[in-house]
């Protein structure tokens, strides 16, 4: 039996609304930390967006690699396996590589390749059980960029029932990768990983970008191959399975986004064996408390002291322990520029306001609904579809997939 905990979508070094993540990260990593050791964890995989942008400061990644070196400390034969994810920079991610493997990690950035074919040494992990003997394998396999898919000539020609080259391009890729492993599998339990979005898959409201390259945004379950026994899935922040359930998001670690709040946040056990993995999510406590005001429904401007008196918090609790707060307000009476009057009674209290959002009323829905909708503003535009529009204007034709990956990149820092 092999126990593997799936983590992902760290993202070290974000902000929220500005406020550092710091001291949030240092705890969920401690859990993370106690968590392998307790539960006698032989693999670790991270299945991407280690870090929050491409370029990462001295200090998150420093942040990292103590954390490597912590979680070796713990667990000193536990296998390690980082991928990229989209928010990553690959070829960064890899640099350390020969020192990292000195304490058991692995990195995978972008997809290697000899001769055109697929190098399996580079993607294939033995992971070894508490005897020393390799007793399963994890197939790692990074956010998909355009230099990574099969030649686009050749995913124009495909033929198969995927209406879109690039969903057929994903499924090529997995399927090399795949058949370039299988001599090395030798029957034993396969664990495959991934960094992207699945159909079905619950996003998060403002936190994911839709990142899969030539404008698509999910692929279908059916892509892994059969032979996983399951997939670990990084990207979408919120913990959920699809299909029969092998293939699964582990979640973030902590909310990344207001729209995170109801979430639980966790890890996932994945215990591999000779029969189905069975699979335990294991939640991890929020270092900091993020609040909805109030708790359902919305209430007016007037009504916010009110709510934030009633939360009873220590006026001197340092700023690190201050809670987040998303305030939901009633459209009626508001009046403009209530954004900054939302700050300034915030001012007196010990929170972070990270998010205001104004009901819309019923019956200013049913109107919407009922009548030929406006225009779309700026803001509600899709960013590809407006990057599309320009490059069409400028060159007068559709920008290819090379185009589309350095703009979801570059759309990944903003």
């Amino acid at each position: 039996m092999i126990r593997v905990l799936h983590t992902g979508d760290w993202h070290i070094g974000q902000t929220l609304r500005g406020f550092s993540r710091e001291s949030e990260h240092a705890a969920v990593f401690a859990r993370l930390e106690a968590i392998a050791a307790e539960r006698e964890v032989d693999a670790l995989v991270v299945a991407g967006d280690v870090f929050d942008c491409q370029n990462p400061s001295g200090e998150s990644q420093g942040r990292f690699y103590a954390l490597m070196a912590r979680l070796h400390a713990a667990r000193p034969a536990m296998t390690i396996v980082i991928t990229a994810g989209n928010h990553d920079a690959a070829g960064r991610l890899e640099a350390p590589r020969p020192l990292l493997e000195a304490i058991g990690v692995r990195v995978i950035g972008n997809v290697r390749r000899r001769d055109g074919m697929i190098d399996p040494s580079h993607h294939l992990v033995p992971i070894r059980d508490a005897s020393g003997e390799v007793a399963a394998q994890v197939l790692a396999v990074s956010y998909p960029t355009a230099a990574c898919l099969p030649p686009l000539s050749s995913i124009n020609k495909a033929e198969g029932g995927d209406p879109s080259p690039i969903v057929r391009g994903v499924r090529d890729l997995y399927g090399q990768l795949f058949e370039a492993a299988r001599p090395r599998l030798g029957g034993l339990p396969l664990l495959v990983t991934g960094h992207l979005h699945v159909a079905g898959g619950l996003e998060s409201e403002g936190a994911e970008r839709r990142i899969l390259v030539g404008g698509e945004h999910a692929v279908p379950a059916d892509v892994f191959p059969d032979e996983a026994r399951y997939v670990a899935l990084g990207h979408l922040h919120k913990a959920q399975g699809l299909g029969r359930g092998h293939v699964r998001y582990c979640g973030s670690l902590i909310p990344l986004s207001a729209a995170e709040q109801p979430y639980r946040h966790g890890v996932t056990l994945v215990t591999l064996g000779s029969g189905p993995a069975e699979v335990e999510q294991i939640a991890i406590e929020r270092p900091v408390p993020f609040l909805r005001l109030p708790a359902a429904s919305d209430m007016t401007l007037d009504d916010l002291g009110d709510h934030l008196t009633a939360l009873g918090l220590d006026p001197d609790l340092p700023p690190e322990a201050r809670p987040y707060i998303q305030v939901r307000l009633a459209r009626e009476g508001l009046l403009p520029g209530y954004r900054a009057e939302v700050d300034r009674i915030a001012e007196s209290f010990p929170v972070r306001i990270v998010d205001v959002r104004v009901a819309v009323p019923a019956r200013v829905a049913i109107e919407i609904e009922e009548t030929e909708a406006p225009p779309p503003r700026l803001s509600e535009r899709d960013p590809e579809e407006l990057f599309r529009l320009a490059y069409r204007a400028r060159w007068d034709e559709e920008p290819g997939l090379a185009h589309l990956d350095v703009f979801h990149r570059a759309r990944a820092e903003a």
